[in-house]
């Protein structure tokens, strides 16, 4: 793009005026509340372009802060193609790649190599493991992982060992290891991520001439998503920051979302004060979203008390009202999730152009079964689908060994998870064993005979304490077998989950929350399983013709984890396939769709039950929100459901407050009969508490009230129906075993 007046003036011409002011500021600090859908990242690219283009600074001048890489590239190839210069010599990045750059070109003066390695958080956690080895500390009362987040703490909030609080014992062993990793890190020349941060601010801070070197080189210094920084992030760009300097921080305190990771909004309140002076500009213009979804956005965050304050509005017009649908169950949520999906897809909407939003991970089981059902291909973006998740593979292997213990993989992830002492070079031992013997690793281990189960006594002389260790983790197998031998499905695993301490591991894991969530999602897996006839009953059971007689069905538990192993492994899309997104709400951050799906609106779900007990808790959720809702371009669907399975039982709930917070003008609620083409007449009430009624009729040949026989159940009444073709479900109150939701397609019922 060209330097010359008219082409600066091309630079500004799409701009809006507010746009325009915070491009084209003077040489000053200034504060840039920029809305969702404002267009922000184009003003902080602009800014950047025009400071060059007009000669206020060179592009050696700046420094410009991002959060990720993926945002710090956009922003190289953005001015790369809008200024004729090598943007590889800029400083663009983000806080720890900036602070490694530093610390590379000064790596003596940082006291590090130069050819220090970086550790990532699993290299981090097998640091601190060796040398907790090494200095003999018992790894039950200090588990690496609270060790490393300790570290991790005291470094983002600047501080090194001698300066964590040590009041007790406990605290006081914890920075005696803090101490002691730094100086085995120094020692080996490595740098955790936290590292890169807290020493890149040191150094500035205790080299004065360096640290003024860099303030006369940064006269412009720019911030993206300045809502997301933590205080010593904040902290370190202050020491960059000198008397000459313009700050240009961008950000959003509605979309303040990662306190849990250390974010801290007050910085920008303080940044408005040290800096900005009042000099604050406001962008509202959105340019995703239609009124209706901006209106209900604006109205919600208005709830929060101590916002900086905008109104975000658009030219676009008003749009569709925002659809409301209060589903039966969960299941009922998930099957009309997949029926608008269907239609929309139908209607010329692209599955990768719609998302479908959950406050927690677990929450993705019950929509993953149903897409897998029908068939819809999907991805989950910034994670992994449910049945490929750590702790429920964990807790699969565990089953697996219930009912096959030959199988060597299963054995080999959970010998020594939850750790038990069992270490690489005792299974190495064991594997030679299984080897010479031609056996399993099971019947090896079941030969170990280390320990007897009189504590302080030995089977076997001489053998060594990993042998009983092992012999130990065979018993505990024995011991849940013969436990839940007569267990109903779900039962059988939560009773797993918690005599295999899976549960305790992840209860006593500080990120283990939505772990135990999981787990728990998998036991309601399994109660629904059951509930369905096993999905493969009949199918399963029907012994082929010519078949021995001999021929046994296969449990249900086989047949729970072959559905585990198969769902898994299907309808996951390959890359570049068109694909419906599956994320939380902390992943969509950033992201826009034509269509988002927004499930699970109920009290202790989404607000989450945690946010009542953490301060400010209840707003951050409300922002939580806020950021779902301003993720739709065209059409929002809110859902939530009367009853939801947890940990294998069913549970009644509220609608969520945030539902009561949005404007009625704006809402539209669905029913069964109209979901997919309500786009025309706005109901005029707003009665949450209303089910939606059922489709009446279908094609399956059933009906309700129609008297219908199950090989397994019995004899019983159809008393309720949902879905078509291959979709259907009923409810069959049977005589002897209760009510029922059976998938049609799998249950074979024929009328009695």
């Amino acid at each position: 793009m060209s330097t010359t007046p008219e082409g600066r003036q091309l630079l500004l011409e799409d701009l809006n005026p507010e746009q325009r002011a915070a491009v084209t500021l003077p040489h000053e600090s200034a504060l840039i509340l920029a809305g969702a859908g404002s267009g922000k990242t184009r003003v902080l690219t602009t800014r950047i372009v025009w400071l060059i283009q007009t000669g206020q600074v060179s592009p050696h001048g700046i420094l410009a802060v991002t959060f990720t890489n993926k945002a710090a590239k956009e922003m190289m190839t953005r001015i790369a193609a809008m200024l004729p210069i090598n943007t590889r010599g800029m400083w663009v990045g983000t806080f720890h790649g900036l602070a490694n750059r530093l610390l590379r070109t000064h790596w003596r003066e940082s006291g590090l190599p130069q050819s220090f390695q970086i550790l990532d958080s699993s290299d981090q956690l097998s640091a601190v493991k060796r040398l907790m080895k090494a200095m003999n500390v018992d790894t039950e009362k200090y588990e690496p992982k609270k060790v490393q987040w300790f570290i991790n703490g005291h470094k983002e909030a600047g501080r090194r060992a001698r300066d964590a609080e040590a009041f007790d014992e406990y605290s006081m062993r914890m920075a005696e290891l803090f101490e002691a990793y730094d100086a085995q890190c120094q020692r080996e020349g490595v740098a955790d991520f936290p590292e890169l941060l807290l020493r890149s601010y040191e150094l500035l801070y205790r080299n004065e001439p360096l640290r003024e070197h860099y303030r006369d080189r940064f006269r412009h210094i720019l911030v993206d998503e300045f809502q997301d920084t933590n205080t010593l992030q904040y902290r370190w760009l202050k020491l960059f920051a000198g008397p000459h300097a313009a700050l240009f921080a961008v950000g959003d305190d509605d979309q303040s979302i990662y306190a849990f990771r250390g974010a801290n909004t007050a910085n920008m309140a303080e940044f408005e004060r040290e800096f900005a002076h009042g000099n604050v500009i406001k962008l509202e213009q959105n340019y995703r979203s239609h009124g209706n979804i901006l209106t209900a956005a604006n109205t919600l965050i208005s709830q929060n008390a101590h916002r900086l304050g905008k109104n975000l509005w658009t030219a676009e017009g008003e749009g569709e009202p925002i659809r409301i649908f209060e589903a039966y169950s969960d299941q009922d949520e998930a099957s009309f999730v997949v029926d608008e999906v269907k239609t929309l897809n139908r209607e010329g909407v692209a599955l990768s152009d719609m998302a479908l939003l959950y406050r927690s991970n677990a929450q993705s089981r019950v929509l993953e079964h149903a897409l897998f059902s029908a068939r819809v291909p999907y991805r989950v973006y910034g994670g992994l689908r449910f049945f490929e998740r750590q702790e429920i593979k964990h807790a699969l292997a565990y089953l697996r060994l219930l009912t096959n213990p030959e199988d060597d993989g299963a054995f080999l992830r959970v010998v020594n998870f939850p750790t038990r002492g069992i270490g690489a070079r005792t299974l190495e031992q064991l594997a030679d064993h299984a080897a010479r013997a031609g056996t399993s690793l099971w019947q090896a281990a079941c030969t170990q005979k280390g320990t007897s189960t009189q504590k302080g006594t030995s089977t076997q002389k001489g053998t060594s304490s990993s042998g009983g260790k092992m012999a130990g983790f065979a018993r505990l197998i024995e011991d849940i077998k013969q436990a839940t031998a007569d267990l109903p499905l779900a039962e059988v695993i939560d009773h797993v989950i918690e005599a295999s301490g899976l549960a305790d591991y992840y209860r006593a894991d500080k990120d283990g929350a939505d772990r135990l969530e999981n787990l728990n999602e998998l036991i309601n897996a399994a109660a629904l399983f059951s509930e369905e006839g096993g999905l493969m009953d009949d199918a399963s059971a029907e012994i082929a013709p010519g078949a021995p007689a001999s021929t046994e069905m296969p449990s249900e538990l086989d047949r729970f984890l072959a559905h585990a192993a198969l769902e898994a492994g299907e309808h996951q899309a390959g890359a570049g396939h068109d694909a419906l997104q599956l994320m939380t709400v902390h992943a969509a951050k950033g992201l826009e769709f034509h269509a988002v799906f927004i499930t699970g609106l109920e009290e202790s779900l989404f607000p989450h039950e945690q946010s009542a007990s953490e301060e400010n808790g209840l707003e951050e959720e409300r922002r939580l929100m806020y950021v779902a809702i301003t993720r739709a371009r065209r059409r929002l669907y809110l859902s939530h459901a009367q009853s939801r399975m947890l940990h294998g039982q069913i549970r009644y709930s509220l609608p969520s407050r945030f539902l009561d917070e949005l404007p009625e003008q704006v809402l539209h609620n669905l029913s069964r009969r109209d979901s997919g083409h309500a786009a025309g007449v706005q109901q005029t009430t707003r009665d949450y508490g209303t089910a939606a009624p059922r489709h009446p009729g279908n094609d399956t040949g059933f009906k309700v009230g129609q008297s219908v026989a199950h090989s397994k159940f019995g004899t019983g009444i159809i008393i309720d129906f949902e879905g078509r073709g291959a979709d259907a479900r009923v409810q069959v109150k049977f005589r002897d075993t209760g009510t029922k939701w059976l998938a049609l397609a799998y249950a074979r019922l024929s009328p009695a």
